[in-house]
């Protein structure tokens, strides 16, 4: 079924409009051999209910809960999402604000943002965020560039046990500055090797993440020690946010520069995205910070009000001076993360966090009674990793066909981790899920 809202005579006038006779003339800039030519190889038209048919068929071939167990984390998290998030986040004047380029039609918009700041701060122990990045990979690769700012240096350093997609992110977008990007590698605990550092000079930024890619905690402390000898910046990353229900944030353990992925404080996993990028930073590196802050101000009248104080992006500034050109706010993901922190509260994020921490506990302490190794010692939080036996992915596959789904096979991004996979706990598993799992693994 095709449906084209237009009829020919208003296709006619648009096109008298701009001046051009047929719609291919629309294309006369692009180079004749770039064009497509003939009829694209398509299928039938459907009518509705086959189309509807044929998008439940598609459906089913995709492993997602509640029908699937899925004990996969690896940078996207399925947490329970109170009903008052939800229902807020739907109402119109959220759902449907943009850009708060006039203050004086966008208070409940910029409000909102300035919220989202002072809630996101807190969490990561810093004293200024951003009005968010468009995902955690995003976030950690303006980061870096920002050191590079400040520092006017050429070399960054990062944690190959930072998640390999965010690194490639990093590497993207630094490929065409000129500087050096320099992986430290991981020690058999599964944590970044200190001694990495050693015989690297002239760096600007040394970044770590914690919990890291395998779900360990690493010592912040010790590393932002390193790297301020060094004259370095020292940024955080991080990919589940709830983590600092229990962990000690990054502001206390002596970070410069936080980013990292805000998906878990209540946004739905939605098939890998949208995503919140968190940043954030020590007041004395805000005018570095990318993107826009929302300040609080008064007008002439006393009363309260918020503005844009500060947006150095391309679409304000002069380009050359814009300390990026990519970056946005993801406003309504953000509002989504300010809901759900105050929804739930200091007390409620602390008691999730040692929820998802136990339950994780309670699966690795089942999977070594039933025989399997956990391949690191270091402390993890809701995700570890576990070595299988060799062809254990034929295991993988046939649990799968139960609705299964075992981890993440870690061989694609570590090779020297094969039969090693990555899985995760939260709140949402239940122990009977976990139990099945293991009866699942052992038969």
């Amino acid at each position: 079924m095709l449906y084209l809202p237009h009829t020919s005579e208003d296709i006619a006038s648009m096109l008298k409009t701009v001046g051009v006779d047929e719609l291919d003339d629309l294309f006369s800039t692009v180079p004749e051999d770039c064009r497509f030519k003939g009829d694209l190889d398509l299928p039938e038209a459907l009518t509705e209910w086959e189309l509807n048919d044929h998008m439940k068929a598609l459906s089913d071939n995709i492993a997602v809960s509640p029908g699937y167990k899925v004990f996969m984390g690896a940078g996207s998290y399925d947490h329970f999402i109170p009903a008052s998030v939800s229902y807020l986040l739907s109402r119109s004047e959220f759902v449907t604000s943009y850009t708060p380029y006039q203050p004086e039609m966008s208070q409940g918009t910029l409000q909102a943002i300035y919220e989202y700041q002072t809630l996101a701060a807190r969490l990561m122990g810093m004293e200024v965020a951003t009005a968010s990045h468009y995902d955690g990979a995003a976030a950690l690769a303006e980061a870096l560039l920002m050191a590079v700012r400040l520092t006017k240096r050429k070399r960054v350093a990062i944690s190959s046990v930072i998640h390999p997609l965010y690194r490639r992110v990093v590497k993207t977008y630094f490929e065409p500055t000129g500087c050096e990007v320099i992986e430290l590698p991981y020690l058999s605990t599964g944590v970044t090797d200190p001694a990495g550092l050693d015989s690297v000079d002239d760096l600007a930024a040394v970044a770590i993440q914690s919990p890291n890619f395998f779900g360990c905690i690493e010592n912040l402390q010790a590393f932002g020690e390193k790297a301020h000898d060094r004259g370095a910046l020292f940024v955080a990353s991080f990919t589940e946010a709830l983590a600092y229900g229990i962990l000690k944030n990054p502001g206390t353990q002596g970070a410069d520069i936080v980013a990292g992925e805000g998906q878990s404080l209540g946004i739905p996993r939605s098939f890998g995205g949208p995503g919140l990028g968190m940043l954030a930073s020590r007041q004395k590196f805000m005018r570095s910070l990318p993107g826009r802050l929302v300040g609080q101000t008064k007008d002439l009248d006393g009363r309260r009000g918020f503005v844009l104080t500060l947006a150095t992006r391309e679409q304000h500034i002069r380009r050359e001076k814009a300390t990026s050109n990519i970056c946005t706010n993801n406003s309504l993901c953000a509002l989504a993360a300010a809901m759900y922190m105050a929804s739930v509260g200091g007390t409620g994020i602390r008691e999730l966090a040692r929820l998802n921490y136990d339950k994780a506990e309670y699966l690795k302490a089942e999977l070594k009674k039933a025989g399997f190794s956990v391949g690191f010692d270091s402390p993890t939080f809701n995700e570890f990793v576990v070595g299988f036996p060799p062809g254990f992915k034929a295991t993988y596959e046939r649990l799968l066909k139960k609705g299964i789904v075992a981890g993440l096979s870690l061989e694609s991004y570590y090779p020297e981790l094969a039969d090693h996979y990555l899985l995760c706990v939260t709140e949402t598993s239940s122990k009977e899920d976990m139990d099945a799992l293991v009866s699942s693994l052992v038969l």
